[in-house]
C-alpha cells in the first residue's frame, strides 16, 4: 500500500432518499432511506474499504461520492473543493479526479461501440489531446491494465467477464483521476479471475499513485485490498478501523456477527474457529427504520437504551470508530455526532 497523505475525498452527513410510489390516501409519501449521514474521509494514496450486505446502502454511497446521484442532504469535498451542488458544466473538469469503475461488466459497456471508442470517450470530451495522441493513449491504456493494444477495434462481446472489467478500468483511467470508486469491481467475475483484478488495482495503486473507495461485501476481497474499512448497516456506517483492526477486534456486534459468518480458509495453523452468530430476524425496512439504534431489533447486545437513543460514532481506540451504546471494546471518547 502507498503512504497515506492529506485528505483527497471526504463526505460529510451524506443523505440519500428515494421516494416511494404509493396511493394519494396513505397521506405523507413515503421515502427509502438509502443513505442516512454518513461521514467519511478518504487519504491521498490509501485504500478505504466499504463492506455491508446487500441494501445496505454502499453502492448508493459510491454514486454519490462521484456525483453520479445527488445528495438529498449533506456535502461532498473532494481536494477541498466542495462539489455537493455543481452544475453538469462545473463538474466535467472535475470528474477528471474522481472516476466509478462499475459492478457488471457484462452491462456497463456499450454493446454497440468498439471497447477502444469506449476508452477514448472520456479524453474526448475533457479535450487537449488531438486524435492522433487519444489513440495513442488508448493503446497505452489497454497494455497497461493487462490487455493488448490490437484488441482497441473489438466489440465488448467479443471479451470474457475478466477483460471486460479491464476494459471498465481503463476508460477509467483514462482522464487519469486522483480517486476511483470501485463498486464491487469483481462480484460478477469467476472467482479465478478476481484475484488477479484485484491484483491489478494494487499494481495501479502502487504505479499511478491512485487513492480507492473500494466497495464489496466480500470480507475476504476487502480485507486484501484496503488499509481502512467502514462498515455500513441499514444506510448507516456503524464501525471504521484499519483492517487488521478491524478483523483482529471487532467494535460493533454487528461487524462480529459479518466477520463470524465469512468462511474459514485452511491455511495448515490450527486455531479455534470463531463461534458463528446466527442474527434473529430480518434487515428492516428501510423506509421505516427501527427508532434507536438500527440494529438494536437483530443485536445479540442489545438493551433497553438502544431501542430509544440513537448512537453517536464514537473513538474506541487510535483510529477506531464505531456507532454502538456498548461496543465490544473499550471507548475512549466522542469524536462526531450524526444529524
Amino acid at each position: 500500500m502507498t503512504e497515506r497523505g492529506e485528505v483527497l475525498l471526504r463526505a460529510t452527513d451524506v443523505v440519500k432518499h428515494f421516494p416511494v410510489a404509493a396511493p394519494a390516501w396513505r397521506g405523507a409519501r413515503q421515502v427509502v432511506h438509502a443513505v442516512d449521514g454518513v461521514s467519511l474521509e478518504v487519504r491521498r494514496g490509501e485504500t478505504l474499504g466499504i463492506v455491508g450486505e446487500s441494501g445496505c446502502g454502499k453502492s448508493t454511497l459510491g454514486r454519490c461520492l462521484v456525483r453520479l446521484t445527488d445528495l438529498t442532504s449533506g456535502r461532498v469535498e473532494l481536494a477541498g473543493q466542495d462539489i455537493t451542488t455543481l452544475s453538469r458544466r462545473r463538474l466535467r473538469p472535475v470528474r477528471r479526479d474522481i472516476q466509478l469503475v462499475f459492478q457488471d461488466p457484462y452491462s456497463s459497456l456499450n454493446p454497440r461501440r468498439r471497447v477502444g471508442d469506449v476508452v477514448a470517450e472520456g479524453m474526448e470530451v475533457a479535450g487537449g489531446r488531438t486524435h492522433r495522441q487519444i489513440s495513442a493513449r488508448v493503446a497505452e491504456l489497454f497494455e497497461l491494465v493487462g490487455l493488448s493494444a490490437d484488441h482497441v477495434d473489438r466489440y465488448p462481446h467479443e471479451f470474457s467477464g475478466g477483460q471486460r472489467q479491464r476494459v471498465g478500468i481503463a476508460r477509467a483511467l483514462a482522464v487519469d483521476p486522483q480517486v476511483i470508486v470501485a463498486d464491487e469491481p469483481v462480484s460478477a467475475l469467476d472467482v479465478s479471475i478476481q484475484a488477479q483484478v484485484l491484483n491489478l488495482f494494487a499494481d495501479l495503486q502502487d504505479e499511478l499513485s491512485l487513492t480507492y473507495v473500494f466497495i464489496a461485501h466480500d470480507l475476504g476481497v476487502v480485507r486484501h485490498v484496503s488499509d481502512r474499512i467502514a462498515v455500513m448497516y441499514l444506510g448507516e456506517v456503524v464501525e471504521v478501523a484499519e483492517a487488521d483492526d478491524l478483523y483482529e477486534a471487532p467494535a460493533h456486534p454487528y461487524t462480529e456477527a459479518l466477520l463470524s459468518a465469512a468462511p474459514e480458509i485452511d491455511d495448515g495453523v490450527t486455531e479455534l474457529a470463531p463461534e458463528r452468530i446466527v442474527l434473529v430476524g430480518d434487515v428492516p425496512n428501510p423506509v421505516s427504520k427501527p427508532t434507536g439504534c438500527p440494529f438494536h431489533p437483530r443485536c445479540p447486545h442489545a438493551r433497553a437504551r438502544c431501542a430509544v437513543e440513537r448512537p453517536l460514532l464514537m473513538a474506541v481506540g487510535p483510529g477506531r470508530l464505531t456507532a454502538c451504546h456498548y461496543p465490544l471494546v473499550d471507548a475512549e471518547a466522542p469524536v462526531v455526532g450524526r444529524g
